[in-house]
């Protein structure tokens, strides 16, 4: 079975971009997007072959996650049942026979970190029901989890310790999801490789492969057998994330 996350800033934008034929090219079982900034109504977009479900932010032009699969799930929820947190569209989870998808858009902390406070409940609450899904079933989660873990995953962390996405507390969060019984896929293959799949827009970032990996492929301990190939394709264009892939034996 063959996933694909990613961060695709503005999925109007990225259809106007080639999106539909880079889709076909990835030619996965099942596709993540995140930040797709967008409302029900504003975009027709379907697939042959797939199913599609959304989950909204109430801010127009905000959040915004969605999922395409050529399986239909057995159930579909949205957010993770906290108020606090569900107004965003940030969360789509799927249940399936063998396994339970989690699609995830992290909050940011933000310039200055002005959200950290926030982002530390969220990880609290995210981390709780991802453990209770895990209870059920296998979990693989996804998407852009705004975190660097470690040095490895961004090009200058002496520079950039303490901003948002790189700060104790948050690569902390991601540390106690880990210890939770999580494993980080392509570092769990490649735990020498250093790889990004975000960069920033502003000086030529991407073009000097000045990066960040704070996109994630996560999978619960009793999965890491079926784990057969990680990859995150920085060849593909079109937002400042890239996608990122997982492959796994069902």
């Amino acid at each position: 079975m063959k996933l694909i996350s990613w961060n695709v800033n503005g999925l109007r934008a990225i259809v106007g971009k080639g999106f539909r034929d880079i889709f076909g090219q990835l030619d996965a079982d099942i596709v993540c997007l995140q930040e797709t900034k967008m409302q029900a109504g504003q975009l027709d977009l379907h697939f042959d072959g797939y199913h599609s479900y959304w989950n909204y932010a109430d801010k127009k032009g905000y959040s915004g996650t969605a999922i395409f699969t050529r399986q239909k799930p057995l159930a579909v929820s949205y957010g993770i049942g906290i108020d606090q947190h569900d107004h965003e569209g940030r969360v789509i989870t799927l249940h399936f026979d063998r396994f339970i998808l989690v699609c995830v858009y992290t909050p940011n902390a933000q310039t200055e970190l002005q959200r950290l406070d926030y982002r530390m409940k969220w990880e609290d609450d995210f981390r709780q029901y991802l453990c209770q899904l895990k209870t059920e079933k296998p979990v693989i989660v996804c998407g852009d989890m705004n975190v660097a873990h470690e040095e490895i995953d961004l090009k200058n962390p002496k520079s950039n310790h303490h901003n948002a996405g790189f700060t104790d507390e948050e690569r902390g969060k991601f540390q106690a999801l880990l210890d939770a019984g999580f494993i980080d896929t392509f570092r769990f293959q490649h735990p020498d490789e250093a790889v990004y799949s975000w960069w920033s827009y502003r000086f030529r970032a991407r073009e000097k492969n000045i990066g960040w990996r704070i996109d994630y492929f996560l999978v619960s301990e009793n999965l890491r057998q079926q784990i057969l190939l990680t990859h995150i394709h920085t060849n593909i264009m079109g937002s400042d994330h890239c996608p990122v892939e997982l492959q796994m034996i069902f």
